[in-house]
């Protein structure tokens, strides 16, 4: 079966949530702020223009009366009064230029021609150049030329508009952050608890505050967390239970057969009996390791800890050795939870190595690791996570002959926890396994 395809990304959309909604609220406030700016000078455009044509027209009709009123030795004093902004005039012929005329250009011609009337027929032309230039030549009353000089142009932006731009897309920045943050807190304080969520230790409930819709999934989350606490608290109370009743019957059926004769009936059935008791005890020891917590943390040295642990082995003539960067380690930590856990993986590497490997490492931030190695079989990888579970064993290599009865790893990866740590196996090059014991000061 083929591994499915990793999901795609489209349009070059950021993978966080908070990105892609920043980006499409951004993005529709942006495309809104556009619109309204291209309405607006639209619809200044239309109305200067508007402005611009009916003063065109009043002007030229009184200016060019005017002009034909004067004689003709005073008119040139007055085309400087009478010149504006877009639109002046020349006396004479004016400048050549060609009679094809834009939409524009014609609505200026008339206007003019409004202005004028028949009293003063004129033809537009309209003058070649980089910018768009108009002439329209008429003939006043004693025969002289006179042109009108326009060149239509927009009065300029205002040199702070680009400003008052840039100012409103900042706002539109920073109200867009702080709405996308404000509606993803409550989402991102969910999956900060979910991480957190630990069963074994007391940790206050969610925030049920803030909009309904996040008050709901806070008190549902709170109550899927009560109610998982509650499943796995009854699951070790019938564990307990169950084991702590059995010892009674288990003692009893071991007297009698301690009084039966012997026989190898007998035999095997102390040995039945020896096993059972064994599974008994791992299960009452399991049930108390979901409340290794209880245990009052205490400051050891952890050098001196484990060199006690291996000079423990050592006299009894067991291969275990220690290996330690440093003369001591300050730690605190609950002592008997850590004995335990060491313990049992060290009785695992000497069972199915012959010999036992033991290091204590500092790490960043005050945790330190302890790793317990050997070369015995190793663990198949698939199922390295799978040797965590309770009463689970590789009957390949660790079967009943052994002793195992499948708790004594479930029992360590919980103590672990207790201890504010984990728990990690992996496989050795060359063969044999190596047990990581990562834990953190809890003082």
């Amino acid at each position: 079966m083929e591994p499915a395809a990793p999901p795609r990304r489209r349009l070059g959309m950021p993978r966080t949530l908070g990105s892609r909604l920043f980006l499409i609220l951004l993005a529709g406030l942006a495309l809104a702020h556009i619109l309204s700016f291209g309405v607006l000078f639209m619809e200044r455009y239309m109305a200067a223009r508007a402005v611009m044509l009916d003063t065109l027209e009043n002007d030229v009709a009184t200016s060019v009366a005017i002009l034909d009123r004067l004689p003709a030795s005073e008119r040139a004093e007055w085309i400087g009064p009478l010149q504006r902004a877009t639109y002046g005039y020349v006396i004479g012929d004016g400048l050549a230029g060609v009679p094809e005329l834009s939409p524009r250009a014609q609505e200026i011609a008339g206007k003019i021609r409004d202005a004028l009337g028949t009293r003063y027929p004129f033809r537009m032309e309209s003058i070649p150049g980089p910018r768009e230039h108009l002439q329209a030549h008429l003939q006043l009353s004693d025969g002289s030329a006179l042109a009108v000089d326009i060149k239509p142009a927009m009065k300029p932006l205002t040199q702070w508009l680009p400003y008052v731009l840039a100012a409103q897309l900042l706002v539109l920045v920073l109200c867009s952050w702080f709405a996308v943050r404000l509606a993803l807190r409550p989402l991102a304080d969910l999956a900060d608890a979910a991480d957190r969520l630990d069963l074994g230790k007391s940790a206050p409930p969610l925030k049920e505050d803030g909009p309904v819709e996040v008050a709901h999934a806070a008190t549902a989350f709170n109550a899927m967390r009560e109610r998982i606490s509650d499943y796995l608290q009854e699951r070790v109370q019938i564990l307990a239970a169950v084991s702590h009743d059995l010892q009674t019957p288990i003692t009893r059926m071991r007297l009698r057969a301690e009084m039966a004769e012997e026989s190898v009936g007998r035999d095997k059935l102390m040995s039945d009996l020896a096993e059972i008791e064994r599974l008994v005890q791992e299960g009452i020891a399991y049930a108390r390791s979901a409340h290794g917590s209880t245990e009052a943390p205490v400051r050891i040295d952890l050098v001196s800890f484990l060199e006690s642990m291996v000079f423990d082995y050592q006299d009894t003539g067991r291969a275990v050795a220690l290996s330690a960067p440093v003369s001591a380690l300050a730690l605190v930590t609950r002592s008997q939870a850590l004995r335990r856990i060491l313990t049992n993986l060290i009785d695992n590497a000497l069972k199915f190595g012959g010999a036992a490997e033991v290091e204590a490492r500092l790490l960043e931030g005050g945790r330190v690791a302890v790793f317990v190695r050997d070369r015995g079989p190793g663990i198949p990888q698939e199922q390295l996570q799978a040797v965590f579970q309770p009463f689970f064993r590789l009957e390949s290599s660790r079967n009943r002959g052994t002793g195992g009865t499948g708790l004594g790893l479930a029992i360590a990866q919980q103590l672990a926890l207790a201890l504010d740590g984990g728990l990690v196996l992996s496989n050795r090059e060359g063969g044999g396994l190596e047990a990581e014991l990562v834990v953190g000061s809890l003082g």
